[in-house]
């Protein structure tokens, strides 16, 4: 099919209507954009009083006002000029933008597409002055200190966008998510929001804390974590939910770098691969962070919509992140106290210095703990003695199974008890030091019944077991204590030319992961040692496997994660099962033992570990009081 014949045209320039209209299909793209744009310039003002007024979901009026600063009448005229800005001056301020707003185009922008009125007063005016946005007429008008933008029949004069709005309540909906992100970003500024006369939201001024259960829900206020993290120049501060809290939809996840919200590839990574080994299936983490940083580090002007940033080091912001998340879900419930980590001291160093930083330090955490400081540090040995003696499930030969030495190096359950401090058999329910209490019961061979002081604690032995098993193992590895485990008969199968060419040009990295894999003809591999944690395993499909992840993705982060799978597999197999009867001792060294593991809340498919019934909802369900 032959392409339509076009007039040729001389090169001529575009009417100014024209040219806003085109910039207005970038940047107002539905009237939740319009409510962006009119927000982030009442907050540029320093306003602190915030009200939007919305009917028709956006399209028939957004009404905006604001206490701000306010714009002198002779400079009305510019603020509705294309690329014209108080914000920056000069190439410098470009690459050190502090301002939500930079470009100058959002009100000239709105203006060529819907009927605009600013209305604005400074504070040493003796009243507030009016401009038409389509005759650009400046006249005098009443109002209070600051400035209000009303933007009426958007779209009005290009029906063909128009046509493409949806209905009222999507538009609203849209609206009053772009508000609830900046209320969320600002608790210091309050603001009230209307549609079609209607009261909708309305928060004053508070603290992050009370500003993030307002604006989330009070069921995320409940299942958070506070994070607050500084190093260098770079600070992250907010709440992430814990992982037993998450949802279905990725709809309550909330980044800000410098207060300004954005959807960063780069961010979202870092705070999913925190969460990678505690969350549930396809689920996703609910989290309110802001991540402040030198402004001349990170680049905003890369969208349209502002919504994009580009870091100068990404790798360092990447792995800030993911530490300092990490970290956070690190506590557990019984524990943390609802309290956050102290915060690092601030420091003028630059930005790639974080990398290095964060090594040392995350690492020295734990080199700097006592022997009996965090479960992760803690000998195997000593706590699978408990469940060593007796049972179908966990054999006299967990140690050996676990890599961590022989059987003969393990205490007998007699010999362990004497061990453990006498509270771990009985003591005061009230004891701070013993937040998940002492043991009562075990109920039906799967929960264990302990009492603390608040009440009845819950816990599902084999989760918890295998949390902390799980986090040992992998103790093991960061601390490059891999043993190899040579196969007394090499396991030999039948590969195809790829896996024996896999096998033969990857040799090194193999070995480095623990497998000698040879090839003994050109259709047949041996696999002759594995790592001694994983040679329980089905050694053929094991090397299948890794074979496959090698030759798919080189061997590095995805071997990692792939690792952390095979890990939580054997930590699932060797971790004490249902219809295993413990002892009083043996329950309360379990309890001990989860007060002193990360992330002990969940297993590593993310479910929970144990729950608490307060005193309270015992009574609540015999009715005790009423």
């Amino acid at each position: 099919m032959n392409a339509p014949h076009l007039p040729s045209r001389p090169i001529q320039a575009l009417p100014d209507q024209l040219i806003s209209q085109i910039a207005a299909g970038e940047v107002v793209e539905r009237p939740a954009a319009v409510v962006k744009e009119l927000l982030e310039n009442a907050l540029d003002a320093g306003s602190t009083q915030i009200t939007v007024r919305l009917e028709q979901g956006g399209v028939k009026r957004i009404a905006i006002t604001d206490n701000g600063r306010g714009i002198p009448a002779e400079q009305l005229p510019l603020a509705l000029a294309r690329h014209a800005t108080s914000k920056i001056a000069s190439l410098a301020d470009l690459e050190n933008v502090g301002t939500l707003g930079f470009r100058g185009e959002a009100l000239a922008s709105i203006a060529s597409v819907a009927q605009l009125t600013l209305t604005s007063r400074t504070a040493d005016a003796p009243h507030a002055w009016q401009i038409d946005g389509a005759t650009l007429q400046v006249t005098p008008a009443s109002g209070a200190t600051g400035t209000t933008v009303d933007v009426q029949d958007l779209y009005f004069n290009t029906p063909a966008r128009r046509k493409f709005l949806k209905s009222e309540q999507t538009e609203f909906g849209h609206c009053a998510e772009v508000v609830r992100r900046i209320a969320l970003s600002r608790p210091d500024v309050a603001f009230s929001l209307s549609h079609n006369g209607k009261t909708v939201d309305h928060w004053n001024v508070s603290d992050p804390a009370r500003r993030s259960a307002q604006v989330l829900g009070e069921e995320f206020a409940q299942a958070r974590l506070m994070l607050e993290e500084i190093a260098g120049t770079v600070r992250l501060s907010g709440f992430v939910g814990l992982p037993t809290a998450s949802k279905a939809r990725a709809d309550s996840q909330y980044f800000y770098v410098n207060g300004r919200f954005v959807r960063d590839k780069l961010l979202t990574h870092a705070v999913r691969a925190a969460y990678q080994d505690v969350l549930h299936g396809d689920r996703y983490p609910s989290y309110a962070l802001s991540l402040e940083v030198d402004p001349s580090q990170v680049d905003v002007n890369v969208h349209p919509a502002k919504i994009e940033v580009r870091f100068r080091d990404s790798r360092a912001i990447h792995q800030f992140v993911f530490h300092a998340v990490t970290r956070a879900l690190a506590q557990t419930s019984a524990t943390a106290h609802g309290s956050a980590p102290a915060p690092q001291p601030a420091s003028s160093a630059p930005l790639p210095w974080i990398r290095e930083q964060q090594q040392t330090s995350f690492h020295a955490q734990f080199a700097a703990q006592p022997a009996g400081g965090f479960g992760v540090a803690q000998n195997t040995a000593q706590y699978g003695a408990l469940f060593a003696g007796g049972g179908n499930d966990v054999s006299s030969t967990t140690a050996e199974r676990a890599g961590f030495g022989t059987a003969a190096g393990y205490a007998s359950p007699a010999a362990m008890a004497p061990s453990l401090p006498a509270s771990a058999y009985t003591g005061n329910a009230a004891d701070s030091d013993m937040p998940l209490g002492y043991a009562l019961a075990q109920l039906h061979g799967i929960y264990i019944l302990a009492q603390n002081a608040k009440g009845l604690v819950l816990v599902d032995m084999h989760a918890a077991h295998e949390r902390i098993l799980y986090e040992q193992f992998k103790m093991a590895l960061d601390e490059d204590a891999l043993q190899v485990q040579p196969l007394l008969i090499p396991v030999t199968f039948h590969a195809d030319a790829v896996e024996v060419g896999t096998a033969e040009e990857n040799r090194d990295t193999l070995q480095a992961l623990g497998f000698d894999i040879a090839a003994l003809s050109p259709t047949t591999l041996a696999v002759r040692s594995v790592p001694a944690l994983l040679k329980s395993a089905d050694v053929q499909t094991l090397a299948r496997d890794v074979l496959r992840d090698v030759r798919e993705f080189g061997g590095s982060r995805v071997l990692v994660e792939r690792r952390n799978e095979m890990l939580g597999t054997l930590a699932c197999h060797t971790a004490v099962r249902a219809n295993r009867a413990l002892t009083l001792p043996e329950m309360n060294a379990l309890l001990r033992q989860m007060e002193q593991t990360e992330r002990a809340d969940q297993c590593n498919h993310g479910r929970p570990t144990w729950v608490q019934l307060a005193l309270s909802d015992l009574d609540k369900l015999f009715l005790r009081g009423q």
